[in-house]
């Protein structure tokens, strides 16, 4: 079956619909990164490894991909753009919120409070770490992906979401936690793997979305 070209869509399903989605995941994420899952096998507290955000987040590999299949990586590189913008919003504004309550406590400006009151550096750091790593990560996924958009339909989305989620865990938690004394070397590998189990759960509505588009135009 022939691709579609990118023009034979409406711009409500090329741009609002992947957008809309994109948003609504890096909302959840957020959200939910400030919820331990309270789940015990054993002696393991999951608690001590995982939010739910862990689960929602991978979620961003599929929207990219899916678009990259059928629109291609062009299209694909525009949406990473817009949603590193709305996950660095989203994460300032956590970053100044807790600012702002500090100020009032220390009696000092909110710009004061951001860089010098260790919770607020500490959402600060989260913030340039989490933009950080969904752009680099988020980027590689795309070059990956089309890299291997000729190959059998689940090599592209399984090569670049493990590439991608590599790099992001890596980055991310390096970035917001390295130095801090805080066992982030654990939550990296518990977030990773948590990334891995999406990945597989997440390859079959990645076929049902793009399966009609079994030859899609690339685009640059």
């Amino acid at each position: 079956m022939q691709g579609f070209h990118l023009k034979r869509f409406p711009v409500v399903i090329r741009y609002g619909l992947p957008i809309t989605a994109m948003g609504l995941v890096i909302f959840l994420s957020n959200l939910l990164v400030h919820y331990p899952v309270a789940v015990v096998f054993g002696s393991v507290d999951l608690a001590d490894w995982l939010t739910w955000g862990a689960f929602t987040y991978p979620v961003a590999f599929l929207i990219t991909d899916s678009t990259n299949r059928l629109f291609g990586p062009g299209h694909a590189r525009q949406l990473v753009y817009v949603g590193f913008a709305l996950g660095v919003l989203l994460t300032l504004t956590d970053a100044l919120v807790t600012a702002a309550v500090r100020a009032d406590v220390i009696s000092a400006t909110v710009l004061e409070a951001l860089f010098n009151d260790p919770d607020a550096r500490s959402m600060l750091r989260v913030a340039i770490g989490s933009g950080t790593a969904f752009l680099i990560a988020q980027l590689i996924d795309v070059h990956i992906f089309d890299r291997l958009r000729r190959e059998n339909w689940w090599k592209a989305p399984v090569a670049s979401s493990f590439a991608g989620s590599l790099v992001d865990t890596a980055l991310f938690f390096s970035i917001a936690f390295a130095g801090t004394g805080l066992p982030w070397i654990g939550w990296g590998l518990g977030d990773f793997c948590a990334k891995l189990l999406m990945m597989g759960l997440l390859l079959y509505p990645f076929r049902l979305l793009t399966g009609f588009a079994d030859d899609p135009v690339r685009a640059t």
